[in-house]
């Protein structure tokens, strides 16, 4: 006898089973903007990069990580990682070790050789860049790779900028520093060492089509402290230059340093190894004004630098300085007290910060500067057009990261002048927060912590202070990301729909929602561990 219905379990196969029109929410997909890409000043796609990390595809995630920029084992090194202070992980456990694994994968590609892909095109354009630093460097790759030929004139005698002169070798080792940047130069990038530029305009005419200007900040500023003819008083900058060359600076046994920021940090730790017995900063405000980066203050007194906080100094003779102590008022600003101390000192490092020698502009039609800095539009372009700059030279933060962003922004933009068109950046996602997520689904597992040299050899050596993951560790850290506003395939929205409404479209393609079935409950949106599906109210 015949049933007047059919008892089925294969989804689709009764028209009954359609209750899409119980809907007044539905289920979307969506990407969303992950919180660490939004903060990464080199325009990084850290989330990217990190999946093909985790997966054990270390080629394939060094190459997605150059596409925007071309120094991760330098940037694993000096780059102070505020993509992990935005790090939706770090408010479960601990944020992510992207910094670590950046390094990881940076040494990897110098010790297994890996180079950049050769330009497919060639656009007959000439572009100069000056500088070698980090920006110049970074515009000249991402011009090569888009076609253009590139030239870099070079102040000084070696490749680097800044990065060299004026980050330690305990930091920064040189061999690192010379592979990554040479790894450029073999893209068919030239470069003009002991070529200083003191007229823009006349070394346009060379046949350049364009220039992005990326001189650094080299030159010390300077302040006014009565000193003896015999007192020996440095500025940071030259410090440091001087530790590129066969002659060392002679510091003495006793330094002090007179600043605040991470150049003079450096300088005290430098001093150490040089075998001063002290080396002590004098700085005006407390630690929590400094400007330093805690954790390179944390490692300096670990390594016995002293500091003097609230004092200022007054006098410098010849085995001594006068140190006047400060007061806080009562809105947190330092005060003279008239209160003295004299300090025993060999030399006195001023590190009060740097300006840019903007004397190869002084002819550019249409070029404004303010403030010691060159004014640029949105696109990095100066007043005459195409003139762009970036890094140390507009107005900006001053460290590599930005540096290196301002190099990619600026190539685009130049690309885009050159070929008599706009570049436009696609639109940003929203941001993917931490309340977007389902934690739930996250166990426990915390960051992997480098390996420190021992105080000993970091007192007296200029070996590297901080070392890298292995691979074990390295894979690890990279699998702790949480994929934040990005589906991963978890399958979690099709093992929880109570209607079949999740259909999977194979490995890498992701799913998508059949309507006909959905009810709108919201169960898969609830569940999504990373963020990555949206209720939208339903429209008719």
């Amino acid at each position: 006898m015949d049933r007047p219905f059919a008892i089925t379990l294969d989804v689709g196969s009764s028209l009954a089973n359609r209750t899409g029109s119980w809907r007044t929410f539905r289920p979307v997909y969506l990407d969303r903007l992950p919180p660490c890409n939004h903060q990464c000043p080199a325009g990084e796609d850290i989330q990217g990069w990190l999946f093909h990390a985790e997966s054990g595809h270390y080629q394939a995630a060094w190459r997605h990580l150059v596409r925007n920029n071309p120094f991760p084992a330098i940037m694993g090194r000096v780059c102070y990682h505020s993509c992990e202070g935005a790090c939706n992980r770090g408010k479960l456990d601990e944020p992510v070790g992207i910094n670590a694994v950046e390094r990881f994968l940076g040494d990897e590609a110098i010790k297994r050789g890996w180079k950049f892909d050769a330009p497919t095109q060639d656009s007959g354009k000439q572009v100069l860049v000056v500088g070698a630093g980090p920006s110049g460097l970074s515009a000249a790759y991402h011009l090569r790779r888009l076609g253009h030929r590139v030239t870099i004139y070079e102040a000084g005698p070696l490749v680097g900028g800044m990065m060299r002169f004026g980050i330690p070798k305990y930091r920064l080792p040189r061999e690192v520093l010379d592979a990554e940047a040479h790894r450029i130069l073999d893209l068919g990038v030239e470069l003009q060492l002991n070529t200083k530029v003191t007229d823009i305009m006349q070394a346009m005419k060379d046949g350049f089509d364009a220039a992005f200007l990326a001189v650094g900040a080299h030159i010390a500023k300077r302040a006014f402290i009565p000193a003896g003819d015999s007192a020996k008083v440095l500025d940071a900058v030259s410090v440091l230059r001087d530790m590129e060359g066969e002659e060392k600076p002679m510091l003495g046994r006793r330094v002090i340093v007179y600043g605040g920021g991470n150049t003079a940090i450096d300088v005290a730790r430098t001093a150490k190894r040089l075998g001063a017995e002290e080396a002590i900063i004098v700085y005006r405000r407390t630690r929590e004004k400094m400007p330093a980066h805690d954790f390179e203050v944390e490692e300096a007194l670990q390594e016995g630098v002293m500091i003097k906080w609230l004092s200022t100094i007054t006098q410098a003779g010849e085995s001594s300085i006068m140190v006047e102590k400060m007061a806080l008022d009562d809105k947190g600003f330092p005060q003279p007290t008239g209160e003295f101390e004299t300090l025993e000192a060999d030399s006195l490092v001023l590190a009060l910060g740097q300006e840019v020698d903007l004397s190869l502009l002084h002819q550019v039609p249409g070029l404004q500067l303010v403030d010691g800095v060159v004014q640029v539009d949105r696109n990095l372009m100066t007043g005459h057009p195409g003139i762009f700059a970036g890094g140390d030279m507009v107005p900006a933060e001053r460290n590599v990261t930005v540096a290196i962003g301002h190099g990619k922004k600026a190539a685009r933009h130049i690309d885009a002048w050159l070929r008599g068109t706009t570049y436009a950046a696609a639109p940003r996602h929203e941001v993917a927060v931490f309340e977007k997520l389902n934690p739930w689904y996250y166990s426990d597992a915390p960051k992997a912590v480098r390996p420190m040299l021992d105080i000993i050899r970091r007192q007296s050596t200029f070996e590297e202070v901080q070392g890298g993951l292995d691979e074990t560790n390295a894979l690890f850290e990279a699998r702790r990301c949480l994929s934040c506003g990005n589906c991963f395939e978890c399958d979690n929205c099709y093992g929880v729909c109570p209607d079949n409404a999740v259909i999977k479209l194979g490995p890498g393609k992701r799913f998508r929602f059949n309507y006909d079935y959905c009810k709108g409950c919201g169960i898969c949106a609830a569940e999504c561990p990373c963020g990555a599906i949206k209720m939208v109210p339903e429209t008719i």
